[in-house]
């Protein structure tokens, strides 16, 4: 580097005189040690100007998010009142979730809200939640497992040819299913997700994008499954386009993997520093849909639920391969994602965290418990809820809570008595 910058060239070019000073020449210090002075204010001029093009740059991100930061807000604070919103079931929820919703709802991009009957307490939303806003986007109204999805595939099987067969499709499941942060598959395959230019174009995802490939067709932990059971339909759905009868489905509840709870968490800090909100707010922290960061987690958010599908498609493909088999009718439906969306003749952003999407006639898929059926459902558009039903995977009980009170043989014996194996999660 030429000349040694100082902290007075940036105050000559109108950089505060705060920590934002200290931050730029540490980074020029790292990064620019051969780049001529002139070039480098330059720059530090146009990063001074407008920092939410630079939120992203390598060098320039922390600069630019403090000086963005620190800039005056055209928000309105907090409110005092709550938007609309309706709760469905409301008896059977915890408090603490529907506190979750209240505090959501007094924000000042908060436009409408709902809470449905397998709610329950989260980071920022409730899971159960939905929230439409206006022109912002709230991380961790998504949720960490950006694109947290059900996928269903009907088979060209008869129902019966599971009969007596169970340890094959065991040893399916064994062999070609992978769960948590470790397990991934010995043969790796690709998929197009991977080839989006977007893993090239931003650091984060670039950082990100070894990860994705060897986590592709994975599950996460906890509430995840693939499984195979036997798909009833009770009429002939034109939809679905089979006459009515018993089919062999595979079901699965899979994710984004690491690739979305990271995208959750960086662009969550980002929108806490730009924020500034009460504590009891921090989980809540928007990003104008307008500015880079805001574009950029929403470019990033469609990847993360691409890649999720991408692992859906990627499981079912090696089951329906090693089966032999072809998929007559596949459904897919994310329950961890936001939309754009029409409500009262305007577009608003509607996140729904462990939601349904039901807009008229829309098909989806909401699982019960591991001893009770999941169910096909087709959307009635209901305006209360945001066209909106039920994810499936709610819970009365935290996992702890539901230990000490079922032990694990009443567990097994429920199970049993339903006809189920249960390879995992005992």
């Amino acid at each position: 580097m030429g000349k040694k910058i100082k902290a007075k060239d940036f105050y000559a070019l109108g950089y505060p005189k705060s920590k934002v000073v200290s931050v730029a020449l540490g980074s020029i210090h790292r990064h620019h040690k051969k780049r001529a002075k002139e070039d480098i204010l330059q720059e530090a001029k146009a990063v001074l100007a407008h920092p939410l093009h630079f939120v992203e740059d390598p060098v320039w991100s922390k600069t630019a998010v403090l000086l963005h930061s620190a800039a005056p807000s055209i928000r309105k604070p907090i409110s005092k009142g709550m938007a609309d919103y309706r709760i469905y079931g409301e008896s059977g929820i915890e408090m603490l979730a529907k506190h979750q919703l209240y505090q959501a709802l007094k924000l000042p991009i908060a436009v409408q809200g709902a809470l449905l009957p397998d709610a329950h307490s989260g980071y920022g939303l409730p899971i159960g939640g939905v929230l439409a806003t206006d022109n912002a986007v709230i991380p961790y109204g998504v949720g960490l497992d950006i694109g947290c999805s059900m996928a269903l595939s009907i088979l060209d099987i008869e129902a019966s040819y599971m009969s007596g067969k169970e340890d094959r499709f065991k040893t399916l499941l064994r062999e070609h299913s992978k769960f948590g942060p470790k397990e991934t598959h010995d043969k790796k395959m690709d998929a197009a997700v991977l080839e989006d230019p977007l893993f090239g174009e931003l650091p984060l995802l670039r950082s990100l994008h070894q990860k994705a490939y060897r986590q592709l067709g994975s599950s996460g932990s906890g509430n995840h499954f693939v499984e195979f059971g036997v798909v009833e339909l009770l009429e002939n759905q034109p939809k679905i386009g089979l006459p009515k009868g018993k089919y062999i489905g595979l079901l699965t509840h899979s994710g984004s993997r690491s690739l979305g709870a990271n995208i959750a968490m960086h662009y969550t800090r980002q929108a806490q520093k730009q924020q500034h909100l009460p504590k009891v707010f921090r989980h809540l922290a928007w990003l104008d849909m307008d500015s880079e960061l805001g574009i950029s987690y929403w470019k990033s958010m469609q990847l993360a639920g691409d890649y999720a599908a991408a692992c859906h498609d990627n499981i079912h493909y090696r089951m329906a391969q090693q089966l032999g088999a072809k998929v007559m009718f596949a459904v897919q439906n994310k329950h961890n994602f936001a939309w754009k969306e029409q409500l009262n003749g305007q577009e608003y952003i509607v996140h729904r965290k462990g939601a349904t999407p039901a807009a008229a006639g829309e098909l989806g898929i909401i699982p019960g418990s591991m001893s009770s059926p999941a169910y096909i459902v087709s959307g009635k558009g209901a305006t209360g809820s945001l066209s909106s039903a039920s994810h499936g995977a709610g819970r009365r009980y935290s996992r702890s809570k539901a230990r000490t009170m079922i032990s694990r043989s009443e567990m097994r014996k429920e199970i049993k008595t339903k006809g189920i194996h249960l390879l995992g999660g005992a």
